[in-house]
């Protein structure tokens, strides 16, 4: 269920933008939407764990507060691509600190403990040994 918008009651920007980029999946949306347009199909293999009824939503959100476009062509069988707008990607811009923050604050604390992450470089060990 999309939720409005609060327009004057936000307490700072910050307060604005998590309105924004509130939710589990939005800000994976836009992630992968850096990189290139997806179709329906794409972005949803590329987020495991979203379900459709979500995805579609959370786009449509995206969408109606000017941070993806909706690109539909007409052919057959019918094709809609889901690209950001220069909005989306100065967000994207503004995430990317967040993101470098998490991966040495909080990705670095779990490889501290013990724990391998998908881009680190280990070798492999031979079953049975």
């Amino acid at each position: 269920m999309a939720t409005g918008r609060r327009p004057g009651s936000y307490v700072c920007g910050i307060d604005a933008a998590m309105d924004v980029i509130g939710g589990k999946w939005k800000v994976l949306i836009l992630w992968e939407l850096s990189v290139r347009p997806h179709r329906f199909g794409e972005l949803r293999r590329g987020l495991p764990g979203v379900t459709e009824k979500v995805l579609a939503a959370q786009l449509r959100e995206l969408e109606a507060d000017g941070i993806v476009h909706r690109e539909e062509y007409c052919e057959v069988p019918p094709r809609v691509e889901y690209s950001l707008t220069p909005k989306g990607v100065s967000l994207n811009t503004a995430l990317e600190p967040l993101g470098a923050w998490g991966k040495s604050n909080v990705l670095g604390a779990s490889a501290a403990a013990g724990e391998v992450r998908e881009d680190d470089d280990v070798a492999l060990i031979a079953r049975g040994a």
